[in-house]
């Protein structure tokens, strides 16, 4: 089917009070394991290409946008193209030509004050070019000398007064928050500041975003999307499912150098770990 746009699959999250699940991606397998698993249990789906994943493709970004443009028109259910945590004006850019309907665009690292400005330039330009546009805010640094968190340090807790001017200042669709979560977790461990989510939920009239979501046990998911959470951000859990699977094939086929072997039974244990996820967070 055609692509759908992030924009209208967090629309529709929010209407029926759910959440809409995004992964990021890196290889073909990614890919494909994504839109088995959303095709499992007949989900909508959001691909995300991070600044990152381009770093690591050697700065091209096509390659892997039109592999994922393909697969998610060969695809059963909704499926967006989203472009994540871009710092370079450069690669923000590219997001129209390349079939993505949304940006993340993360200044969080700069003093609030330039946070904003870069921000809201980054808005104009992508809804001039017909883009939905996600922000993130951390913790506004300067108290006691601090420098700003961004919105997976930890600490970090965003203060809602300050993100309902950050929204309507910068204008922005939709805002990552910081309420706990840690982008890279390995483990399952990290709590959620559920009375905060509250606040920000009550304060703020833009979809929440959360990112560093695997690090998080399936009740912190399932009360996160109760409590208003739209878009859910997953990486790291698509990684140790693939690296899990490889390291557990090679293990036992020691002898083993026809890659499509072990790359076959990663993307299937990424594959089954998107079903899941988007169980949870469905509450099945």
């Amino acid at each position: 089917m055609p692509l759908a746009t992030t924009g209208e699959l967090v629309t529709r999250a929010a209407t029926e009070r759910t959440a809409v699940a995004a992964f990021n991606i890196i290889t073909l397998e990614h890919v494909e394991a994504v839109v088995a698993g959303a095709e499992s249990v007949s989900a909508p789906v959001i691909l995300q290409v991070s600044e990152n994943a381009v770093k690591f493709r050697r700065g091209r970004l096509l390659p892997l946008a039109r592999a994922a443009t393909a697969a998610a028109e060969a695809a059963s259910v909704p499926i967006a193209l989203h472009l994540d945590h871009v710092q370079s004006d450069g690669l923000l850019r590219q997001a129209p030509d390349a079939g993505f309907s949304s940006v993340m665009y993360d200044a969080s690292r700069l003093p609030y004050a330039e946070n904003l400005t870069a921000t809201r330039t980054a808005a104009r330009w992508a809804h001039d070019q017909g883009l939905w546009i996600e922000a993130e805010m951390g913790e506004v640094g300067g108290k006691n000398g601090r420098p700003p968190l961004d919105a997976h340090a930890p600490a970090a807790r965003t203060d809602p007064a300050e993100a309902r001017a950050f929204v309507a200042d910068s204008g922005v669709d939709a805002l990552a928050v910081a309420i706990g979560s840690a982008h890279a977790m390995t483990t399952r461990t990290a709590a959620l500041d559920h009375a905060l989510l509250k606040r920000l939920t009550a304060t703020l009239d833009v979809p929440l975003v959360l990112h560093g979501s695997s690090g998080l046990p399936d009740t912190e998911l399932t009360a996160a999307v109760t409590g208003g959470i739209t878009k859910v951000n997953f990486g790291t859990a698509l990684n140790l499912a693939m690296t899990g699977a490889i390291r557990d094939f090679l293990a036992a086929h020691p002898e083993a150098v026809d890659s499509r072997k072990y790359l076959t039974v990663a993307r299937e244990a990424m594959a089954d770990t998107v079903a899941r996820i988007i169980r949870v967070l469905r509450n099945e």
